[in-house]
């Protein structure tokens, strides 16, 4: 019964994980529970997640990565990157600070602080950005890969395999196979990646004004030609690309006999900006001056400033409404752009999420305010701040020793990054408020209650019935037979629902499949790692792909173009690079 009651959990999970009803870390949290609450894992098994190495870990990463943010450690990154101007240049040198970077800090972290750099640099070069930031994320996937820290999935497969068999790896473990991983990214993202990559223009040019479509909320005043059609009728003939989504009134749709548009409603339209423009000036329609307070001085120059919604942004699962966002950054938003453009509803009612970036009509003076905020990466030009050198240098020597220190064998990994954390609260480069805003509790608790899945399907006999299955159907064919098995069928979960998740689910069905083999697991787990810390072929399959996939205007199906044959390599390039560095 404990069996049926797992894998029921688990094909429940999947599907949420999948669909994206629920958040992921929402998700975990349910999972846990209904173990819990099923009895199929007990009160100390359940909370063991919130005591794992890897949860500790990842959260003491964050705070280290955060302090470099912090601190101007990396600006000097975007110096260097602005001065170069041949393009392969810029993309080798790009990929070169991006794989040093992401091998030592979180991924997520990384392309957060490239992300602007790279953006201010390739637009003021006349490039577009599309043929830089795509490069960008994958190279941080293949780059984390090549240290135990440089992502969490790492650490999480490590810490699941210590517990489960006794089986973990060194720092420095990954790093021969993982360099040559890095190398091969870069020869493809530097060759055929750059023939695939598209071209969606130059920000700021007059082809492409803003990132891509968004979906905004118009006023209808009294004066308006709009008054009396139609919701399909409010889009003049001659303006394409653009439809209205919804007719809203008093913060409801209409439809039906009540859908002739009134004085007072608002319309949602989905567009490039352009055209969004174009209806509004054809309609006389206008943005909603909810606040008449934050008008501010009629004569000063007011600005459109495009801000994207960090990872770990305080921001994520809030509504515009619900935080006072125009008062709070004395500014209103005008649109919001993210990926799926399915809004219907008053734009500040819509819960944010990671990766929506937001239309920002601000005085100028209010936009330090939104490059302050670590929470918002402001996609286009931004004035660099001054640095303060001896905290940007203590915050690289904190990291560096934490990382020495462990890779000495000194003391593990977790208790140096814990005094990591320690030391730059005590050396004031980090406040603790800063250093728990740093943290993405998100993953915390994703991690934190995913993990008990995993013990719920060794402890039930779930992953030795995988096990047995694999091995009845590839067993006389070899361990690269079981190995290819382990790593596609970490890499198909992942592209659809969180690395992590994929991991746990993966993990003990590779370490069962090496007990009834008799072989090593460590293959087969370098498998599961690098599988799932590497997933190209989707936006929706890792952070980093998600938050380009907004600041680039892709499309989905620039991913399954340029992602689906490097993922097809790094398969190849694993299955037969892998035992020759982790003998079966």
């Amino acid at each position: 019964m404990d069996l049926w009651l797992t894998l029921a959990i688990m094909v429940g999970a999947i599907y949420l994980f999948v669909t994206e009803k629920v958040r992921v870390d929402v998700v975990a949290l349910l999972v846990m529970t209904a173990l819990l609450v099923t009895g199929v894992v007990t009160l100390p098994e359940a909370l063991s997640g919130f005591s794992n190495q890897a949860t500790i870990m990842v959260a003491a990463m964050f705070v280290l990565s955060a302090a470099l943010q912090r601190n101007g450690a990396l600006v000097a990154i975007g110096e260097v990157l602005s001065k170069i101007k041949w393009q392969w240049l810029f993309m080798l040198l790009m990929l070169v600070l991006v794989s040093c970077v992401a091998a030592f800090v979180n991924n997520t972290a990384t392309v957060a602080v490239f992300l602007p750099l790279v953006l201010a640099a390739s637009t003021a070069n006349r490039w577009a950005p599309s043929k830089f930031l795509i490069p960008l994320s994958y190279m941080s996937q293949a780059a984390g890969v090549c240290t135990l820290i440089g992502t969490s999935t790492n650490l999480l497969v490590d810490s699941m395999a210590r517990d489960a068999a006794g089986v973990g790896f060194t720092l420095f473990e990954f790093a021969p196979l993982g360099i040559i991983f890095v190398g091969i990214a870069m020869v493809y993202l530097m060759t055929v990646g750059r023939w695939l990559l598209p071209d969606r223009g130059i920000p700021g040019s007059d082809e492409t004004e803003h990132v891509g479509r968004y979906v905004a909320e118009l006023l209808v005043p009294e004066d308006s030609p709009a008054i009396g059609l139609r919701r399909e009728q409010v889009v003049p003939e001659g303006i394409d690309d653009i439809s209205v989504l919804e007719v809203l009134r008093d913060g409801v749709p209409v439809h039906g006999d009540e859908g002739a548009v009134r004085a007072g409603d608002r319309l949602l339209l989905r567009g490039e900006w352009q055209q969004v423009a174009a209806v509004r000036k054809a309609r006389k329609l206008a943005f909603d001056h909810v606040a008449r307070d934050l008008d501010g001085d009629a004569g000063a120059e007011r600005l459109q400033v495009e801000a994207m919604v960090s990872p770990g942004s305080h921001l994520v699962g809030h509504t515009l409404a619900g935080m006072r966002f125009g008062h709070m950054y004395r500014a209103r938003v005008h649109g919001i752009h993210r990926r799926r453009l399915d809004i219907r509803m008053p734009l500040d009612q819509v819960e944010l999420t990671v990766g929506d970036v937001l239309l920002i009509d601000a005085p100028e003076r209010a936009i330090d305010d939104l490059r302050a905020d670590k929470g918002m990466i402001v996609l286009g030009m931004r004035r660099q701040k001054q640095v303060d050198a001896w905290r940007a240098s203590m915050s690289v020597l904190v990291m560096v020793v934490a990382i020495a220190v462990a890779a000495l064998g000194w003391m593990s990994i977790v208790v140096s990054a814990l005094i990591g954390c320690a030391a730059l609260v005590v050396f004031r480069l980090l406040d603790p408020d800063e250093a728990y805003r740093a943290i993405d509790w998100r993953v915390i608790l994703l991690l934190a209650g995913i993990i008990p899945l995993g013990i719920a399907l060794q402890k039930t006999g779930g992953a030795a019935m995988a096990a047995e299955f694999l091995i009845r159907s590839l067993g006389h064919f070899g361990p690269f037979a079981a190995l290819a098995a382990v790593y596609l069928m970490t890499s198909i979960a992942t592209e659809f629902m969180s690395n992590n998740a994929s991991a746990v689910l993966v993990v003990p069905i590779a370490l069962a499949t090496a007990e009834s083999m008799g072989i090593d697991a460590k293959p087969l787990l370098v498998a599961v790692a690098f599988a799932a810390s590497t997933s190209f072929a989707t936006p929706i399959s890792y952070q980093t792909n998600t938050m380009v996939f907004t600041a680039g205007g892709y499309r989905f199906s620039d991913f399954v173009r340029i992602g689906l044959p490097l993922n097809v390599i790094f398969c190849t390039a694993a299955i037969l690079l892998i035992p020759r560095f982790f003998p079966f």
